[in-house]
C-alpha cells in the first residue's frame, strides 16, 4: 500500500541521492532549470497512451525532492 510516510522516504532518499551526485545547486536559476526538466519529464509521461506503472508517482517524487532542495538554499 502506498502512504504519505512511504512517499516522504522515498522525496528524501532522491534528495540525498541528488545531492551526493550532483552536489549542491549553484543558483536559483539551475534548480529551476532541473526542476522544469522533471516536469516536462512528468508531463510526457501523463501524455504516454500506455502507462509504466509506477513512473508517474516516480516522476513526481523526483519533483518533490528537486523543490525541497530549492527551498533548502541560503537563497530561497
Amino acid at each position: 500500500m502506498i502512504t504519505a510516510a512511504g512517499i516522504t522516504d522515498r522525496v528524501y532518499s532522491e534528495m540525498r541521492r541528488g545531492e551526493e551526485k550532483h552536489g549542491p545547486f549553484h543558483s536559483q536559476h539551475e534548480a529551476y532549470a532541473i526542476l522544469l526538466e522533471e516536469v516536462d519529464e512528468y508531463w510526457r509521461e501523463v501524455k504516454r497512451q500506455t502507462r509504466i506503472p509506477g513512473k508517474l508517482r516516480d516522476e513526481l517524487i523526483q519533483i518533490a525532492a528537486v523543490a525541497i532542495r530549492a527551498a533548502c538554499m541560503d537563497d530561497a
